[in-house]
Formats: structure tokens, sequence, C-alpha cells
């Protein structure tokens, strides 16, 4: 468990870290990469070939350059990774806090075990003071979660989905979510395309978290006003609220001010 300067949580956990999505603007995997290694080869090749992924029961050791050993956070760079003996820690947090769940990964993505799925939310609901906030590019899976009602329900429990355009149709997957009791989130982060009106319409999510693109990528995508307008007026129509992000907030100072986060 980590702290955070994101503004919509105080704490960082990554219990599964790793994902196989290709998003280009990926900050994670670049970390996960830069600071991978620790992992034994022939595990580290035998999950490659077989496009698998690794359970851990204790910490991977690696040896720094000074000599030292230390934890390795992603001994297996961005390989699906489930760390196991991290489940415990929101448990030894007894101050509550908000709690980005996987923030170096995706814990939903269609190659994770609804078993790893399952531990995650029996370790989250067995430390309730805190909320959680989780965030996918796959909310298809929320959607076949609550069917085998697995999903927690709880004004501590938030459900996140990536969008960053209107080229992203979250409102076909996530219907089936409409009037379930559940607190469902937007992340338009980074904006790379104006928002579609539609989706904001249908899927009407309890709050949307809007930033730009960090990071200089070769192509990195500056949001354009009228996007960050059109979308502010959708919301203010539709009574959605938004937190503004501090590094969109560079470009367009004049912003209204943030909806508070979840757990204030």
């Amino acid at each position: 468990m980590n702290s955070t300067k994101i503004e919509w949580a105080d704490m960082t956990w990554n219990p599964v870290t790793g994902c196989r999505h290709a998003c280009e603007y990926c900050y994670a995997r670049r970390i996960a990469e830069r600071f991978g290694g620790g992992g034994t080869e022939l595990l580290l090749e035998a999950a490659r070939l077989a496009e698998g992924s690794i359970e851990l029961e204790e910490p991977v050791m690696r040896t720094q350059k000074s000599g030292k050993t230390a934890k390795a956070s992603f001994p297996y760079g961005f390989i699906p990774t489930f760390h196991r003996y991290r489940l415990d820690e929101p448990l030894k947090m007894n101050k509550p806090q908000t709690i980005f769940v996987v923030s170096m990964g995706d814990l939903f993505g269609d190659w994770v075990p609804t078993s790893w799925i399952k531990a995650v939310f029996d370790a989250c609901l067995a430390a309730p003071w805190h909320t959680y906030m989780f965030l996918t590019k796959n909310p298809q899976r929320y959607v076949i979660l609550d069917k085998m009602a697995l999903l927690p329900r709880g004004d501590n429990f938030w459900y996140g989905t990536t969008v960053t355009s209107a080229d992203d149709n979250t409102d076909l997957d996530m219907m089936d979510l409409q009037d379930s009791g559940l607190h469902i989130f937007w992340s338009v982060e980074p904006m790379m395309g104006p928002i579609s009106e539609v989706s904001l319409w249908v899927q009407h999510p309890d709050l949307i978290i809007v930033g730009a693109e960090t990071g200089n990528r070769k192509g990195k995508v500056t949001p354009e006003r009228k996007w960050v307008d059109e979308l502010q007026l959708n919301c203010v129509s539709f009574r959605i609220p938004v937190l503004w992000k501090d590094n969109i907030r560079k470009l367009y100072p004049d912003l209204p001010a943030s909806a508070p986060r979840p757990g204030r």
C-alpha cells in the first residue's frame, strides 16, 4: 500500500499487477517495465510463452545496484501477477482511506481469473472502513460478476471505467448496471477527444474524473477546450458531478470547482 498524489485517492494498493491491453498512453506499463526484474528467468519465459499469469505467495527479492536486496514490486514486468501476500494490507490501515485498487494493471481484464478478483473483494470486505475505487477498460466484466452475485455493494465501493473519447462506447457495456444501486464513475483520463452526450445520458455515472495525458510520448494528445467545455455543459445539464484533475487545470485554470471525491 502506497500513498499517492492522485487527486481522487489517498492510497494505491496493488494485489494484482500487469495488463494485456495495449494502450499507447499507459503510464503503468512504463513504470513496471522500468522497475521490473527479480523473478526467475524460467518462470518469466514460461509465462511469456503461454501468455499466462503468475501467482506469488511471498515477495520476490531483487538485488539492487548497491548489492542490497529488496522486494521487487514488479518482478515479472507487466505480465499479470497476483501478489497474494499483499491481500492483508487494507487491514493494517486503521485510519479510513480512499484506496485506488490495482493502479498498476486491470483487475477486470478477461485474462484475470475470477478467483483473483474474489480474493481481492474479500480482502476489501474484511476492512469495510475504507473506500475502494476500481477502474477498468473492460466494464463488461462488472456485469458478468454482478450476475454471479460477486460484485460487492455499498457506499464504499465505486466501479469505474476509462473513457478517453466518444470512441469508447461504454453505454452498451454498462447499461445492465443501471438502477443496480452500484456507484459508477468514469475516468476521462487521458481526454483524447469529445465525450459522447448520448453515453452520458444513457449511463449517467455518479461521478466523472477528467484529466490530461501525462508524460512526453510521441503523439501525446492535449485536450481541446471545446471538448472540455462541451463535457462540462453536458454534466451540468445531466447533474453529473465532475472532479477536474490538476493536470487539466494547468491547461484551463478557469474550470469550475471540483466535486468532492468519494470517501469525503
